[in-house]
């Protein structure tokens, strides 16, 4: 968008409008209104955020476990105890290392 320079107003650029574009031809392919289409939008971006926080907040407690334990299970050992259950095996986890 261009700045204001002297008194001079600002001007919407087209990008500004291609969002809204993109939504009323998205809602006229799938034969909804627009506003079915943002609701959908916001709630698909609202799980993926919420699975991104959880990953995150999984990761900072595992972080702080180690932190405090020092206790560490290596990539191989937890590679092969996955490879178990994937393939149906009921696996103990793999051993801890400090």
């Amino acid at each position: 968008m261009p700045l204001a320079v002297s008194g001079q107003r600002l001007r919407s650029s087209p990008a500004q409008h291609e969002p809204k574009e993109r939504v009323r031809r998205l809602a006229a392919a799938h034969d909804r209104g627009p506003l079915w289409i943002m609701r959908d939008a916001e709630e698909q971006c609202l799980e993926r955020e919420e699975e991104h926080e959880s990953v995150h907040q999984d990761a900072l407690t595992s972080w702080t476990h180690y932190r405090y334990t020092g206790l560490y299970a290596t990539a191989e050992g937890a590679d092969a105890w996955l490879a178990k259950l994937e393939s149906g095996e009921d696996a103990d986890a793999p051993h801890c290392h400090v």
